[in-house]
């Protein structure tokens, strides 16, 4: 019972949901590994891009990154996307930001 509940605490952090990511690739993991790689580099861009650009293109830009998130499970980077989306403040760019910086650290040890 204690393992389950460690177990469960540990998901509910993780940056990545593996489960949700393993289902999209149809458990592929070489398909698993390219997708986290195209995400990593994607929202390296995008991250970079939304911290330079006006209000209208910085939503453009979350809405991409949101989409590309809910695709390898990063829900957390999608809720931080969506938020960005309504109103593209300072303050949600740097939660963006920490939420992409988490999932890319994530997918570091995922790679290894």
């Amino acid at each position: 019972m204690a393992q389950a509940a460690i177990r469960d605490r540990d998901e509910a952090a993780a940056a990545i949901d593996r489960a949700h990511l393993t289902r999209m690739t149809f458990g592929e993991a070489a398909l698993e590994r390219e997708l986290l790689e195209l995400f990593d580099r994607q929202a390296e861009l995008l991250i970079a891009r939304i911290a330079q650009s006006d209000p209208a293109t910085v939503a453009a830009l979350a809405h991409t990154l949101k989409g590309s998130a809910v695709g390898v499970g990063a829900s957390e980077v999608a809720a931080a996307a969506a938020a960005i989306e309504q109103a593209p403040t300072t303050e949600r760019r740097a939660v963006l930001a920490a939420a992409v910086a988490r999932a890319r650290a994530e997918i570091a040890v995922i790679l290894r």
